[in-house]
């Protein structure tokens, strides 16, 4: 018997400041000891201030990076962030199925901490068509939720509403995330179709500024723990927990002088080890 780092590949932008992007992806999967490939779709000239500039990667060299690592490294989750435009949706999905990945994370990165738009105006019906289906989980937040199931969110009710438009147009599972909520508490509900249950999980609010890159924190750690072999439910409950201590641990360093990271190393495991066969 040999052994194998478990494994996940983020499809995402670069974050040139560091706060989000790639970038937490990768420092989120080796905090939790696992091993992070990566795709990039753009490249972004950002801080924690604003996004300067967006150089998106064509389709082409996209499938390139996508192919390099499967056909060459097993993983056991994907995890995506953004995908700019609905070519490069489409592309991954077919990748997607093509080499048969099952543990696929959408976060439908749209808009930016700092505002900026990150995506064309059709992201929406591309990820209708192409990713809900495919995806083990979707983790909008509540603004991404409104264009991806074209109601306004308001109240817990308007989350299901929300959340049923998007399974009825083929999600699995949605986490609809509630920083957005309210001012006393972040409340992020689950609802997965496979158990039929509906999870409402809360945590204080923390008073911080740097909250930069906490949705592609906590869509990663989701992966990652995927990988780790845990099943959705705990895989979710243990990245809210990751994010949550992320975020609280960090919240007194000045980066920069706008919105800045979450602590992703506050507590880092050891890499963990995969038994494999080998002939």
């Amino acid at each position: 018997m040999k052994a194998k780092y478990p494994t996940v590949l983020t499809i995402a932008g670069s974050d040139s400041g560091g706060c989000a992007g790639i970038q937490a992806d990768l420092k989120t999967f080796s905090a939790l000891g696992v091993f992070g490939a990566s795709v990039i779709t753009a490249v972004t000239a950002q801080n924690t201030q604003e996004v300067r500039a967006i150089e998106i990667l064509s389709p082409a060299i996209i499938r390139q990076q996508m192919e390099a690592v499967l056909d060459d490294i097993t993983v056991e989750a994907i995890k995506t962030g953004m995908l700019p435009t609905p070519e490069i949706i489409e592309t991954v999905a077919s990748i997607i199925d093509y080499y048969n990945i099952k543990n696929v994370i959408v976060d439908p990165v749209m808009v930016a901490t700092s505002g900026a738009r990150l995506t064309d105006s059709g992201i929406a019906e591309a990820f209708r068509k192409y990713l809900f289906t495919r995806a083990m989980l979707i983790t909008p937040n509540i603004p991404e939720a409104e264009t991806l199931s074209g109601i306004p969110i308001h109240t817990e009710l308007d989350f299901q509403k929300a959340a049923e438009i998007m399974i009825e147009q083929g999600c699995r599972a949605v986490l609809i995330k509630g920083g957005h909520f309210s001012k006393e508490k972040a409340t992020d509900i689950l609802f997965d179709t496979q158990k039929g249950t509906r999870t409402v999980l809360n945590s204080t609010r923390i008073e911080s500024e740097n909250l930069h890159g906490t949705g592609c924190t906590l869509s990663s750690a989701i992966a990652a723990y995927l990988a780790l072999g845990k099943d959705l439910g705990n895989a979710v409950r243990m990245a809210k927990a990751y994010t949550y201590f992320a975020v609280r641990s960090g919240r007194k360093f000045i980066t920069g002088k706008g919105y800045g990271p979450v602590n992703h190393f506050f507590y880092p495991k050891r890499m963990k080890k995969l038994k494999i066969k080998t002939e």
